[in-house]
């Protein structure tokens, strides 16, 4: 018997069981060229900041990179931080343009997040700030080195999903994920290369 070659198919969906929520995962929704070229031009053409965060008195910086894009008035604030959009860049409309024919969602803004290594991350929160309504959806693309995704249940604490993200993949979370679920994705001890992901909004209002 011939071994058939793996093959990834763009189309491939997974919807993620979960209670009091929805979540669906593109697992190769970007090609291997795309996923490679993405990284190398987000990489090089994003300025990059370290903002910060006030806790107990103290600015300590958040441990990964950002960078927050959308239409112009799409302002956000998360974690006491406040953040005005830089236009978009013909890169980041080329990935919004693709997950938005499979999502069938007109997004307005985007978050960048840049992990560097294994010692970045992203701490316990949901996605719930007021600018992004009721029920938000929430597009995430990954390139770069897997990271693992974890979510708990707020009330239920025996609900946990851990999922890790492929490069190229799409994560698409809705419904009232953001009402019942905190995620986040954890530091490692083992060594891991960089990963950027994108995590794709709609700003209400102005």
């Amino acid at each position: 018997m011939i071994n058939q070659p793996f093959l990834e198919n763009p189309n491939e969906v997974e919807e993620i069981p979960i209670q009091d929520g929805k979540i669906r995962l593109y697992p190769y929704l970007f090609s291997p060229e795309e996923r490679e070229k993405f990284l190398i031009e987000l990489k090089k053409n994003v300025d990059w900041q370290q903002e910060e965060i006030k806790l107990y008195g103290r600015a300590i910086p958040l441990p990964r990179l950002t960078a927050w894009f959308g239409d112009e008035g799409k302002t956000y604030m998360y974690s006491g931080i406040t953040v005005e959009p830089e236009p978009w860049t013909p890169t980041l409309l080329e990935i919004k343009s693709r997950i938005e024919e499979v999502s069938n969602v007109t997004f307005n803004s985007v978050l960048l997040n840049y992990y560097r290594n294994e010692r970045d991350s992203v701490s316990w929160h949901s996605d719930d700030e007021p600018e992004l309504g009721k029920d938000p959806i929430i597009g995430s693309v990954s390139f770069g080195d897997v990271r693992t995704f974890q979510l708990k249940h707020k009330t239920d604490k025996s609900l946990k999903i851990s999922k890790d993200l492929p490069d190229g993949s799409y994560l698409v979370m809705a419904g009232s994920t953001q009402h019942h679920w905190l995620h986040q994705i954890p530091k490692r001890t083992r060594k891991i290369g960089s990963r950027i992901n994108l995590t794709f909004r709609i700003i209400r209002g102005s």
